[in-house]
This record gives structure tokens, C-alpha cells and sequence, in this order.
């Protein structure tokens, strides 16, 4: 079944004329785009393969490499010492701690930089000054002046171009050197000890998020491998801060802070900073959003301290005291939050996590959750969110899912923990905004072919179709569900370009499941045409079969429909860009 959807998808996309290209598009552009299709081509570069084949046996190589690339551009290791940065890394909570510290010091008045991936729908949204991406003008100035450099520094020995995370590291160290920031905070890509931003070597202070099971074929399938790799950021004489975690993988932390002789704490519990019962109000939603400001505290106060900038005797002179003993790392002391933290705490935006977006009578709930501990914080937040929302008198609520995993991830481990939400409709599909993705340079990724995203789709469809199964059956609470999980067929008018939902082979149990070619087709039958911006599902041409007819009804008419949209940050992005266009220009 799953090879004859596979086949009906792509002539589909030959129907409509729109064959999914991976070269940049040759449409006029502006120094942007082509900036943007020039990094793209790092993606794939055949040089960096065989250097990535090389080096796989020896990791140390691969900060050797990064630290020559960083030469060619005209930058050293000692000139990253000027940037004042605070270097963070974990599982989960890495970016949403990073913002809440960027925007607590930007609270003083500091100029900060922010360094952060991936991009939910530019790519100038991993490089931020006070907040902000980079404008295009900047971007290109400065990819520009990197990428010449490069190529003019290409000899027999160093050949090579850095690949695309590599690039942009040290595109954005240039940046905030030129730009002249107060300080930068930097977000580890991957792992900590052999990623590339670890050719940092004199941070201010160092961060570790809550730790999980995440990137196993690189940084290894048990906590404690992870943590080893977590714990390569640290540095003699750097303070460290870290969550709350499991007994073993913080034996971990404790044992690499020892080899490395860095002073490593463990952030108490935000509660501790709420004394006389004022609570803290946090920008980012979630109870699992109180660690991540917790460690943000910390790592702000920290750099506070080492810069002595203002504020500084308050801070002191509020401390706390807190019970350290009997621990296996120190217990940081609590302390009393200036105005400064409270109002970067309560000011902090990070899209794409824990972000409802209300849309009429669809709200959207938006969160990037992609490792099973984040997944079942965000069934937490939802469950919350969805509950605190005002229901419909006659109770016409709809639920669906829109998922989609990337990687080397369990995604049957992921589904099976979000079938307690009890969904009306699951949605599949690539994280592919339109069919064709070549005229938005900035999601082209070479590196998944259209084939295999929807190949990987269509085995979430039939791994949530046997976790509905395993459970007993369809869940009484779900309404209606529809007959058949959806595949996309040609319409029997192929001049017109559509595309039309179909049921498969028949199933022993109904499954309110469906894949989409891409999020534009998804979004646009979930709205049903009640959201003007977007346009209805008929809008595209098509003319939906049965199988999804059944569950256009109830959407068009029901009072509430709440979308949760997870499993990638990509995936996360790319509806993004369809609720709220102006995050493209």
C-alpha cells in the first residue's frame, strides 16, 4: 500500500507540472537570494563529504578544521575572546534558555548578539543583534565578505569550503565582532565537545539545558554518552550551570567538570527566586519554560559579575541563602531578580515553541518538540492551553495533528506519546511549504529528496494507524473520524493542475489519518477557506474524495478546530511562513 501511495504522490506532482527541483532556482534575484542559493550549495559540497568521511574517525579533526576556516576568513581563535560569550548546549530547552538570557541582558541595555539554529523561515533569523535578525542588507554584506575570503584562500591544501552550519558559525562571529556587540550568546548546533562553536575557548560562562536522547548516530544512544559530549563546552576556570537532571548523566557533567577543572553548578528550581510569593511572569509558555529561566538567571547574573555592569552591587547584596550540602554538584545560590531579569523574563519571544497563534475559529498551537521529553511537554502545554480556551457552547471542537519528524528520530515513540490527546484527524506531510520548494531559497534543503520525505510520511500514517489499533480501536471520544487514511492521486483532469485526496487499501480499522504533499495543501484543508489569508482547499483546484469530504464537513462547520503542529522545527517554520507572510519579507 505504502509503495503504491509513494507512486501516486509523484505522478501527482508530474500532473500538476510541478517536478520538486534541489538546484537553486536561475529566477532573477536580489544579493539576498543569491547569497541565500550560494550557502545553500555548502549543503552538498563534495569536498566537505570527503573530509566528513575522513575526519569520522577522528573527531578532534573536525575543530582543526573549523579553526583553519576561521584563519582563511581572517579570524583567530583569540579574536572570539572579545565577543564576551555565553556558550550553551543540552537536549531540549537550549534555544528557549539562550532567548531568555539574550533578552535579560538586552534588559540592561547591552548590545547582544544571538546565534541560534535552525531557522524557522529565513536563514538571517540565526544571526540576531538586540533581538532581531540581521536584515538582509547586513546578511549579505557579511556572507559575502566570508564567502570571498574563502575562496581566495583555496590552495591545494585547504581546497575545501566549510559546510553550512560551519559557514554560517563563522559568518556570525564576524558579524558581532564588526557590529560591535556588548556580548553574544551562542546555542551549540550539535553535541558540545566536537561541534564547531566549541572552537570557542574562553567563554564568560557555559550553559546545559535538561538533557535527553537526541542525534544518537553522532553523539551516542545513552545519557551518559550524551552527556560526555555535552560537557566538552566546558573550560578551566569557566563557571558552568546546568538543570536538574537524571542521577547518572549528571555523575557525568560532575566527572568532565573535574577533568577540565571548570566550576560547575546545578540551578536551583525557579521557585527559589519566587520569595514573598511574587512570581515571575515568563514570556514563553509551559512549565517546562521555569528551568530554562532558571538557568537564564543564572548564566545572566554570572556574566553581570565577570563584566561588573550595573546592577551588579544590587545583586549582590540580594543573595540568598541556600543549602549546599550534600550534593554531587554545588547547589548555585538563589538570588533576589533585578527589574532588569524580571522584565527580560516577562519580554522574551521565541517562536515557534509554545506558541498559540488565533486564527478565527483555527488556533494554532506551535511547538518544535522533536526528542520524547519534549514531546510530552508539549502534550502537557496543550492539553493546559487547549483546556484554558474557552470551548464552544455547542461543542463542536475539532482536533487534528499535524506532525512530521526528521532524522534519526523514533517517531513511533513520538506518536505514541500524543495519541492521548485524542486527535480527530492526523496529518502527515513533508516540511516542504509548496510542492515545489525552489522559488523559497531559504527551506531548500538538498539533502532530503521529495521521495523519501513523503516515503518517511507515509510510514508515520500506517505507525499511528497500529498505535490507534494497539489501543482498542478508535478512542469513543473522537466524533467522526474519517474512513480511510487520505494519499493523493492526479485528479482525473490533469490539465488543471490538481491534486486529489483519495482513500488506499481498505483498513481493518478506521484511521483518521492523511498525508499531504506539503504544508500549503495542509494547511488550506484544515482552514476549509474560513482563514482569507490563506485561501480555501478548493482554491487550489482540487476536489476532495470521500475519504476526506467526510472530515471537510466537520471542519467547516465546527465552532473550534485546535491544531497542534510538532515533531520539527522545520516543519514548525514552514507553517509559519503560510499563517503570517510578513515573517518572509
Amino acid at each position: 500500500m505504502g509503495w503504491r501511495g509513494l507512486r501516486a504522490l509523484r505522478g501527482a506532482l508530474r500532473a500538476a507540472g510541478r517536478r520538486f527541483s534541489t538546484r537553486p532556482a536561475r529566477a532573477p534575484a536580489t544579493d539576498y537570494q543569491d547569497a541565500i542559493r550560494t550557502l545553500n550549495t555548502l549543503q552538498t559540497n563534495a569536498s566537505y563529504l570527503e573530509q566528513v568521511k575522513r575526519e569520522r574517525g577522528d573527531p578532534q579533526a573536525q575543530l582543526e578544521a573549523m579553526r583553519s576556516f576561521l584563519e582563511r576568513s581572517g579570524l583567530k581563535v583569540e579574536d572570539l575572546d572579545r565577543l564576551n560569550i555565553i556558550h550553551v548546549t543540552g537536549t531540549k530547552g537550549k534555544g528557549s534558555a539562550c532567548a531568555f538570557t539574550e533578552c535579560i541582558l538586552r534588559s540592561y541595555g547591552l548590545k547582544t548578539g544571538f546565534y541560534s539554529s535552525p531557522h524557522l523561515v529565513q536563514v538571517r533569523e540565526r544571526i540576531r543583534i538586540n533581538g532581531q535578525p540581521i536584515s538582509k542588507e547586513l546578511f549579505s554584506k557579511y556572507f559575502w565578505l566570508v564567502y570571498n575570503r574563502l575562496e581566495e584562500t583555496k590552495d591545494p591544501a585547504h581546497a575545501s569550503m566549510p559546510a553550512y552550519f560551519r559557514f554560517l558559525t563563522i559568518m556570525a562571529f564576524h558579524v558581532f565582532l564588526q557590529e560591535k556587540v556588548d556580548l553574544a550568546v551562542v546555542e551549540v548546533g550539535i553535541g558540545g565537545a566536537y561541534d564547531c562553536t566549541n572552537i570557542i575557548r574562553a567563554p564568560v560562562v557555559c550553559g546545559i539545558s535538561a538533557l535527553g536522547i537526541d542525534h544518537t548516530s553522532i553523539l551516542g544512544d545513552t545519557m551518559e554518552k550524551i552527556a560526555w559530549q555535552k560537557g566538552g563546552i566546558f573550560k578551566r576556570g569557566v563557571p558552568a550551570f546546568t538543570v536538574v537532571q537524571p542521577e547518572r548523566p549528571l555523575e557525568v557533567l560532575r566527572e568532565r567538570a573535574r577533568e577540565r577543572e571548570c566550576p560547575l553548578y546545578l540551578c536551583p528550581e525557579l521557585d527559589a527566586f519566587e520569595r514573598d510569593h511574587q512570581a515571575l511572569e515568563l514570556g514563553l509558555a509551559g512549565a517546562h519554560q521555569r528551568s530554562n529561566a532558571a538557568l537564564a538567571l543564572q548564566l545572566a547574573r554570572a556574566w553581570l559579575q565577570h563584566r561588573d555592569c550595573r546592577g551588579l552591587g544590587e545583586l549582590k547584596d540580594a543573595l540568598l541563602d541556600t543549602e549546599l550540602g550534600g550534593r554531587p554538584v554545588p547547589l548555585a545560590p538563589a538570588f533576589r531578580p533585578t527589574d532588569a531579569m524580571i522584565q527580560g523574563l516577562r519580554d522574551t519571544e521565541w517562536l515557534g515553541r509554545t506558541q498559540v497563534l488565533p486564527r478565527g475559529p483555527v488556533t494554532w498551537y506551535l511547538d518544535g518538540a522533536h526528542t520524547t521529553s519534549s514531546i510530552q511537554a508539549c502534550v502537557r502545554w496543550f492539553r493546559q492551553a487547549a483546556l484554558n480556551q474557552d470551548k464552544p457552547c455547542d461543542g463542536s471542537e475539532v482536533r487534528v495533528l499535524l506532525f512530521n519528524a526528521t532524522g534519526d528520530r523514533d517517531t513511533a515513540a513520538l506518536l505514541k506519546l500524543l495519541v492521548p490527546c485524542h486527535f480527530d484527524y492526523a496529518i502527515f506531510c513533508p516540511n516542504f511549504t509548496e510542492v515545489s520548494v525552489a522559488s523559497n531559497v531559504d527551506q531548500q534543503n538538498f539533502n532530503v529528496t521529495v521521495e523519501n520525505a513523503l516515503t518517511r510520511c507515509l510510514e508515520n500514517q500506517r505507525t499511528w494507524t497500529r498505535l490507534l489499533e494497539e489501543k482498542g480501536g478508535q478512542d469513543p471520544w473522537l466524533p467522526t473520524p474519517l474512513r480511510a487514511g487520505g494519499l493523493l492521486q492526479p485528479s482525473p483532469s490533469p490539465s488543471r493542475g490538481s491534486l486529489l485526496l483519495v482513500p488506499p487499501a481498505p483498513r481493518p480499522l478506521n484511521s483518521p489519518a492523511l498525508v499531504f504533499p506539503c504544508l500549503a495543501q495542509a494547511v488550506r484543508w484544515v482552514v476549509q477557506g474560513r482563514d482569507p489569508r490563506l485561501g480555501g482547499w478548493g482554491c487550489s483546484g482540487a476536489h476532495p474524495q470521500p475519504a476526506a469530504s467526510s472530515g471537510a464537513v466537520l471542519l467547516r462547520e465546527a465552532a473550534a478546530v485546535r491544531v497542534l503542529v510538532t515533531g520539527s522545527l522545520h516543519l514548525v517554520g514552514g507553517v509559519l511562513r503560510l499563517l503570517d507572510p510578513t515573517l518572509s519579507q
